[in-house]
């Protein structure tokens, strides 16, 4: 439901529609196929707004219950998942990961190399829980093309988006490739969220997918969340878009025949679900809640908490990563999988000190302001997600309209 009076939130009507007039205007201008824009405050959601088009090709609206892929926003769920068996004592934050994955010891680390050859010297200790949660572990994802170990990402074929094998034979491949950087010493995104799916299948004693689905999003009614969509709700899929000469919309994903169509044979923790507007407020809901939502808790207060607390040294620029995406990565911090606000004026960004966030490469984006009992979804399909700087527009957008 949403609110008749965003006022009685303390958001000002008039503001808000300033998100529709920028929403139109960016599929208007052939930027964007179709938004979906979602803000809430205090519980309640103030505004829910589509536009545009789920496919272009066949007219289809966007709106409200379109089916998306959410890529990495799928990364706070696997951590949400991890840190309940956390919860239940099965392991430490600082316990090495060789405890229930005996592949990752003995790693060694990439220090320089040519011509095909990399030079590399032992891991000075094995990669940790909070390494993975914090994307300080040294792995690193085969797509940043940026360094010879992605090479040997993608040589090897260490992609969870794409194998058909199994989460543990994508797992051992990585294991058996140097990492990037010495474990818990620089900050690098990579596939560490898909190696705790791994984990929660290992620890569970059940498929990553099937605790996910059964003691997460069940629990909180996320209803068309999943790693694939079923076929009754295959008219409900968005075609996915990359950005073209010219700012055009090329296809890149045909919703009558993507791989979304059918249950997949690796289920990515860092990326592979698809949601809706509705199913990732519920999540916010939970987290805002901290832990809890309507009688069910998922997680205790006091774990959310750590969850969303900064624990790199610094900000993610002192740990190696000067820019992320749109925008600087100086001011803002990382949690146990959270990117987490420390000082929006060293960013550069409206936002709030404690406020967490992540996006997905398709364009999507959430975040949550605790301190303001605020959350923000922005659904789309277009990437890469550096395209255009609609995530720093929103976040201009949506904080204007706080008038208390």
């Amino acid at each position: 439901m949403i609110v008749e009076n965003p006022g009685s939130v303390g958001l000002c009507p008039a503001r808000l529609a300033r998100i529709g007039h920028w929403a139109e205007a960016l599929v208007e201008s052939g930027r964007l196929p179709g938004v979906t824009t979602l803000v809430a405050r205090r519980g309640q959601v103030a505004w829910l707004h589509s536009t545009g088009l789920a496919d272009r090709e066949r007219a289809t609206p966007m709106t409200p219950g379109t089916i998306v892929r959410i890529y990495s926003m799928t990364k706070p769920l696997t951590s949400l998942a991890i840190l309940m068996l956390y919860e239940e004592g099965h392991f430490q934050l600082d316990d090495p990961i060789t405890r229930f994955l005996p592949c990752f010891g003995d790693m060694r680390v990439a220090v320089g190399g040519g011509r095909g050859k990399i030079d590399t010297v032992p891991a000075g200790r094995d990669i940790t829980f909070r390494d993975l949660l914090t994307h300080t572990s040294g792995l690193t994802y085969g797509f940043m093309q940026a360094t010879l170990v992605d090479a040997l990402y993608r040589e090897h074929g260490v992609d969870f988006q794409t194998a058909e094998t199994s989460l543990e034979e994508v797992v051992q491949r990585a294991s058996a490739l140097p990492l990037i950087a010495q474990p818990g010493q620089a900050w690098n995104y990579s596939i560490a969220t898909d190696v705790l799916g791994h984990l929660v299948a290992v620890i569970s004693g059940r498929p990553f997918e099937d605790f996910l689905r059964e003691r997460v999003l069940r629990p909180l009614r996320m209803e068309d969340t999943d790693f694939h969509v079923p076929e009754a709700k295959h008219p409900r899929l968005a075609a996915n878009y990359a950005r073209g000469p010219g700012d055009s919309l090329a296809l890149i994903d045909d919703p009558a025949t993507s791989r979304y169509l059918r249950p997949r044979g690796v289920c990515s923790g860092g990326g592979g679900l698809v949601s809706t507007a509705a199913d990732y407020w519920r999540f916010c809901r939970l987290m805002l809640n901290k832990g809890e939502l309507d009688g069910v808790r998922l997680l205790g207060r006091k774990t959310v908490e750590l969850m969303t607390a900064n624990h790199l040294r610094g900000d993610m620029a002192a740990m190696g990563q000067p820019r992320w995406s749109e925008s600087t990565a100086e001011g803002i911090g990382f949690g146990l999988g959270f990117s987490v606000m420390l000082d929006p004026a060293r960013a550069q960004i409206l936002g709030t000190p404690g406020e967490y966030a992540w996006g997905g490469a398709a364009s999507t984006a959430f975040w949550i302001d605790p301190a303001e009992e605020m959350a923000v979804i922005l659904l789309t399909q277009l990437m890469p997600s550096s395209a255009y700087p609609i995530r720093r527009e929103l976040r201009v957008l949506t904080y204007q309209a706080v008038i208390d």
